[in-house]
């Protein structure tokens, strides 16, 4: 029987008017925050949630209530809740569709883990670009400060938050949670080095949680009905559901919610199978940042279960941003695009990325036009292997995981369908190589005089 939807968060963004608190609270919004506020004590939701086996929905799959206990339960100074709605993985569009739809319940999600980690204030960093989004919440939290359902003395408990939405720099790199913090702070979004982590020094130098915001998502849920009813969905190990996103040469590209037993056949199936008169070449499986999958994959379960380090394959469920690509598309193409995209949003702050994207993206673009020269593929592969060796999991010769967003998937993009790479290096005519302009014809104390 073919895998069916499991719909915990996306059928309650259907219903009309649902982003009016009004219509909200008619629906159950905000009943999960009063049973925390009055009947839980902060550690107690902290325990609760920890027990449900919620992980983080943004890519890493932490556990959340294992991250909430890292919090100072006296902290000396002012904590804080960081949310991360960047979303700028190629492919993901989860958080911006929950934001637009039904903010309240990500809002309610926001409150119950302020309360939990004891922060007086959240900041939710969206994604520059989206400007209805942010005005969406800007609009509900105005509704819950009227309504006492936000500010100070939160339903007479004595609870006080602040909740402000703060635009992003339209930066790929700022959804890493260090960047997020380093860009809030009005300055440039580079990663830090950790540790200090987080919730010893966050932002502003206070201690911090960040959580993606489509995590937050199902506090509400488990609080009401329980962390043994959630842990029962789907696979004990990663249970809840999971918002794909399917994308690409399908026929009804779209959102899906299943449970983590669900396989990469199924969502396929689910948007409508490859589009009419074509066969499926790959799929990537989480966003650009995932090593692709070919046909011979389509059974894998989507779960972090499959995916190295836990499972055999070498690649990731990453954002579950489910790309399909059929048996139009040349991969020496794909591989040049996605090369462009990563070579303009490196941060810079790293020699393997600001100088190793630029390689790499150079020498991708002279085969595809095909002027490569000798051994281009092999310099190629070689400076992908210095940036994060996948075959060893090597992720650790730069700050953050941008090196190895685009050398691994590259790596695994070119072994797989290395035929079509070797065709075009067959049939380049490599272009010159420039010879050194003489010292004699440069200016005094030009750079590149020998």
């Amino acid at each position: 029987m073919a895998a069916r939807q499991n719909r915990m968060i996306l059928d309650q963004c259907e219903i009309p008017g649902i982003r009016n608190l009004a219509v909200a609270r008619r629906y159950g919004a905000y009943t999960a925050l009063a049973k925390a506020l009055t009947t839980m004590t902060p550690d107690q939701v902290v325990e609760e949630i920890t027990r449900s086996g919620l992980q983080g929905r943004g890519g890493a799959w932490f556990g959340t209530g294992l991250k909430w206990s890292f919090m100072p339960k006296e902290p000396r100074v002012e904590s804080f809740l960081c949310v991360n709605a960047d979303e700028s993985e190629p492919g993901t569009c989860k958080d911006r569709y929950l934001i637009e739809k039904n903010p309240h319940l990500l809002l309610e999600g926001v409150l119950i883990a302020c309360y939990a980690i004891r922060a007086s204030t959240a900041f939710i960093y969206v994604r520059g670009e989206m400007w209805e989004g942010m005005e969406v919440l800007e609009t509900a939290i105005r509704e819950l400060v009227t309504a006492n359902l936000c500010g100070k003395n939160i339903l007479g408990t004595g609870f006080t938050i602040n909740v402000h939405v703060h635009p992003g720099a339209g930066a790929y790199i700022c959804g890493e949670e260090t960047a997020l913090m380093e860009s809030l702070e009005g300055k440039r979004g580079y990663p830090r080095n950790k540790p200090p982590f987080p919730a010893a020094y966050g932002a502003f130098g206070h201690p911090t949680t960040i959580n993606n915001i489509g995590t937050l998502g199902y506090v509400p849920w488990i609080i009401n009905h329980g962390a043994d009813a959630f842990k029962g969905i789907g696979d004990p190990n990663f249970p809840g559901t999971l918002i794909y996103q399917v994308s690409g040469h399908v026929n009804r590209p779209g959102l899906y919610e299943a449970e983590l037993t669900v396989t990469l056949r199924d969502l396929i199936d689910m948007a409508g199978g490859v589009r009419s008169g074509h066969r499926l070449k790959a799929v990537i499986p989480g966003g650009t940042s995932m090593p692709l999958l070919t046909a011979d994959d389509l059974d894998t379960v989507m779960s972090p279960a499959s995916f190295a380090p836990r499972g055999s394959l070498k690649s990731g469920l990453g954002s579950a941003a489910v790309i399909v690509l059929d048996d139009t598309c040349d991969m020496v193409d794909v591989a040049l695009n996605m090369m462009r995209f990563y070579r303009h949003e490196s941060c810079g702050q790293c020699t393997p990325c600001r100088e190793g994207t630029k390689w790499v993206c150079d020498m991708i673009e002279r085969i595809h036009r095909r002027r490569a020269r000798p051994g281009d593929l092999e310099v190629l592969e070689q400076v992908l292997v210095n940036v994060g060796d996948i075959d060893r999991f090597e992720f650790n010769k730069t700050i953050c995981l941008f090196g190895v967003s685009f050398g691994w998937p590259l790596t695994m993009l070119i072994r797989r369908f290395r035929s079509e790479f070797e065709a075009a290096v067959a049939e380049s005519t490599p272009a010159p190589v420039p010879l050194p302009v003489p010292a004699s014809v440069l200016p005094a104390g030009d750079l590149r005089a020998p």
